[in-house]
């Protein structure tokens, strides 16, 4: 028994912990999908009513998603799961497809709009979690900067001049050894020279 509540407490703070942030699961990509759907309208070629036609574009593409964000986060509730489970949104795409395809052509469109949200939404959602996983990998990276030299050497290993290449771009390091060996072979023709003329003396 004892066992049966906590594991119901760990549930519920579970649940209680992946509800947060419902409000940007639904209201965020609504938003979003409505700016977009306005600035589809004001940029397609129709020059007749094109505020008109950008307001329905707007308001349609923020209906449907409002609609899918909002199904996919009854399901989500429904099922106690996290946010980013895929099954979620497909369910969520077939019960909001259902929903507005009735609305929009009888049962066909039910039918025919459940499959197309189901899939299409779900792989929105796919690709938004790659992505959302993809941006804090590169950014857990560029957070744990390594020091300094190690960049520098970093810098130096990936973006490098060719030998082969007619100019060749030095840094200090270079420059110095290049003097360097310029003093070295000054030093080797005037000890040759030396050389020469004492040979010549005897």
């Amino acid at each position: 028994m004892g066992s049966d509540g906590e594991d119901l407490i760990a549930r519920r703070r579970r649940r209680t912990s992946s509800s947060q942030g419902w409000q940007q699961r639904i209201a965020l990509p609504t938003i979003v999908a409505g700016a977009l759907g306005g600035g589809y309208g004001l940029l397609s070629r129709k020059t007749y009513g094109t505020v008109n036609l950008s307001a329905t574009y707007a308001a349609n593409l923020a209906i449907v998603t409002g609609c899918y964000c909002g199904s996919r986060e009854l399901v989500r509730e429904l099922r106690a799961a996290e946010s980013g489970d895929l099954t979620n949104s497909f369910i969520g795409g077939i019960a909001s497809g259902a929903f507005l395809g009735r609305l929009q052509g009888g049962q066909f469109g039910a039918v025919r709009y459940s499959i197309i949200f189901a899939f299409a939404g779900t792989a929105l959602d796919y690709g938004a979690n790659q992505l959302k996983s993809y941006l804090e990998s590169s950014q857990d990276s560029l957070s744990s900067e390594p020091s300094v030299q190690q960049s520098g050497e970093k810098k130096d290993k990936w973006l490098r001049w060719p030998e082969w290449a007619p100019i060749q771009l030095f840094d200090e390091e270079a420059a110095a050894k290049e003097a360097q060996e310029k003093q070295f072979f000054a030093q080797q023709i005037a000890m040759a020279k030396l050389k020469e003329e004492r040979s010549l003396e005897k």
